[in-house]
């Protein structure tokens, strides 16, 4: 992928994580997205863009998104700086003002638990988009902008810091 300037990670799909999808009468419609549900998905061409509408701001096909399916999720990296419109989605997910993620697909195969009123995906058939959203369906869903090296940079720090304050308190304590 091109530069670290304009580099974002989130995580678009949390599994196992009952989300409510809506709620008629005081009954709750919950969602679940398995762990193998996208074992046999097509994941051919997936684009990334804002609440699911204008500009790709990237995408599989150009190398500009990466999709990474774990134990917890599906994770994206994205480098938001080839297009104006990605370099602006970058300005407000690194201010803060975007900071959630969603995805759009077509459902293979699924469950229904009428007791618990619980949909549970049990297998994608294509995934078609990654989204940094304003307002998400998954709350536990996240995107920013921090690079790598900056995270490492700041567990680096706050573990020196730690080291610094225990020396201090051991001084203290003599």
């Amino acid at each position: 992928m091109g530069s670290e300037e304009y580099r974002v990670r989130g995580t678009a799909i949390v599994f196992n994580s009952p989300t409510v999808i809506t709620e008629i009468d005081g009954i709750k419609y919950c969602e679940v997205i398995d762990r193998h549900a996208f074992d046999e998905c097509d994941l051919s061409d997936v684009i990334m863009n804002y609440n699911h509408g204008g500009k790709v701001v990237a995408r599989l096909r150009n190398r500009t998104l990466q999709l990474f399916i774990t134990d917890r999720g599906v994770d994206i990296e994205a480098d938001l700086g080839g297009t104006t419109a990605g370099r602006e989605l970058y300005e407000e997910i690194d201010g803060g003002y975007i900071d959630k993620m969603s995805f759009s697909f077509t459902v293979q195969s699924e469950a229904y638990d009428r007791d618990t009123h619980t949909r549970t995906i049990l297998k994608v058939k294509k995934l078609y988009d990654v989204s940094a959203v304003d307002i998400p369906a998954y709350n536990e869903t996240s995107i920013a902008a921090r690079s790598f090296f900056t995270e490492e940079y700041a567990k680096e720090t706050a573990a020196v810091e730690n080291a610094r304050r225990r020396k201090r308190l051991i001084l203290l304590t003599y």
